[in-house]
């Protein structure tokens, strides 16, 4: 696994709310399928909806002091990588919370729990561009 962080996703519990608060601080955001994006640097941070976060990771929207509604999200450029890197997460004590599969978006991903507790997403998502070190961009969603 590359040390890098593409994505970071919050789990919210109002998008509208949440994306108010980030573009009151001068970021400007897209909203694709109740989903918020915004481009910060090398990398995004992405809202969504705290309930879907936990259910898309097979883990439970317990209290904060357990799931603490933060994926750190590492993306690949192959449906193998995910396999491969979530096989060494678990060879290295991790806890697989959602083995790999095709997602709702085309791709393809897998989570994991490190730990502590600390719950990572490796995806192969077709619609994110990947540059050569390993950067995401991401895309212009209001393009068709």
């Amino acid at each position: 696994m590359e040390q890098r962080v593409n994505l970071i996703t919050l789990g919210v519990a109002d998008l509208s709310r949440a994306r108010a608060f980030y573009e009151g601080l001068g970021w400007e955001g897209q909203e694709v399928e109740e989903t918020v994006f915004f481009q910060a640097g090398g990398l995004a941070v992405v809202l969504w909806g705290r309930e879907k976060l936990a259910t898309d990771c097979g883990v439970l929207d317990e209290p904060v002091d357990r799931f603490g509604n933060v994926v750190l999200a590492h993306n690949v450029r192959s449906e193998g990588e995910v396999e491969d890197i979530v096989q060494a997460a678990r060879d290295a004590g991790a806890t697989v919370t959602r083995p790999p599969g095709k997602t709702f978006y085309g791709g393809y991903a897998a989570c994991f729990a490190d730990l502590d507790g600390h719950v990572w997403e490796v995806a192969h998502n077709p619609g994110f561009t990947l540059s050569e070190d390993g950067a995401l961009t991401v895309p212009d969603f209001t393009r068709p």
